[in-house]
């Protein structure tokens, strides 16, 4: 697979899910890069957004399979890795496997279940490996978690530590719709349910090869100068406790790659970087207590880091 057919395909991939998700490309577009960058996505926004029907389209164009689990404060690990138990025909235990062998798996509300039960999926996202009683069993490929969480209601929630927040490559927000985008919302869900009519636009094996042929995107010296730049000020900005780690450079390096692509190029640009900064390195940083509580403070200092930190003066182009 060649760049150019990435491209194709992330358009196809954006046309059928808006056959069910009225607007929202950009939100698709991300969803899409996440999933070429074998990223993981948390979609914070307030209930009845469409978040779920989003995954769920996202599951049937990749022609891969979806499982959805609610998570609940009395949710067990083993709920979500499944267990070993004791088949009394056959005088054996076997593996009854749990919602993560998947390829797409939707975490609704996250922060509702116990720090014990989200850790539980940091094996998952990391290593893409579930262990059971000792034994490492492989998860399906492509493997994507999508969590969601209600950023409003905090009784009864547990924030996620940083150390999984920065397991996931993207956060996003859907927001709420305009005038005509509901509207048409109203229009298109008022006789028929949209996501029972699409189809897939794409095969689990292209979506590997996607994969492997992303990173052909030619990358200037310049463009990891500017990203070591960005990360260095959020290490220095005075609300900030902890800045973006290694790990976060690494996963914006990737995003900007398939941003690229989507816009008909081969060669990443400062304007790459600068788009994909705030869903890939907000959610990376860790605030002070004054700061903490603001909602959106995180992407407001992601976006005055941008706007202070010079941008590479020559022409970015392939070689």
């Amino acid at each position: 697979m060649d760049i150019e057919e990435i491209r194709k395909l992330g358009e196809r991939f954006r046309d059928n899910i808006q056959r069910v998700i009225v607007g929202k490309s950009s939100v698709i577009d991300l969803m899409y890069t996440a999933l070429i960058c074998s990223g993981h996505i948390l979609i914070e926004d307030v209930p009845g957004m469409g978040k779920t029907m989003m995954a769920k389209s996202m599951a049937i164009s990749a022609g891969c399979v979806f499982k959805r689990i609610q998570f609940t404060p009395d949710l067990l690990p083993s709920d979500l890795t499944g267990i070993n138990y004791y088949n009394q025909k056959l005088a054996e235990f076997q593996l009854r496997k749990g919602p993560v062998f998947c390829n797409i798996l939707l975490a609704d509300e996250i922060n509702r279940a116990t720090p014990r039960t989200q850790s539980s999926l940091l094996e998952c996202m990391e290593e893409n490996q579930v262990t059971i009683d000792g034994i490492t069993y492989p998860l399906e490929q492509p493997f994507m978690v999508i969590a969601t969480q209600n950023p409003i209601e905090i009784q009864g929630t547990f924030p996620l530590p940083e150390a999984q927040l920065d397991r996931f490559l993207l956060r996003i927000r859907m927001d709420y719709p305009d005038r005509e985008e509901g509207l048409e919302i109203l229009r298109r869900f008022r006789s028929r349910n949209p996501v029972t009519e699409i189809g897939k636009t794409a095969e689990p094996e292209e979506i590997l090869q996607a994969r492997q042929a992303y990173t052909k995107v030619h990358i200037s010296d310049d463009i990891p100068a500017y990203i070591m730049d960005i990360a260095d000020r959020t290490r220095e900005h005075e609300e900030v406790l902890l800045g973006i780690s290694p790990r976060g450079t690494q996963a914006l390096l990737k995003a900007v790659q398939v941003h690229a692509i989507m816009q008909g190029r081969d060669f990443v640009t400062p304007d790459d970087v600068k788009y994909m900064a705030s869903p890939v390195l907000a959610h990376r940083i860790v605030l002070k207590n004054v700061s903490r509580i603001k909602r959106g403070q995180a992407e407001k200092i992601i976006t005055d880091i941008i706007k202070n930190t010079p941008v590479p003066a020559e022409n970015i182009s392939r070689i």
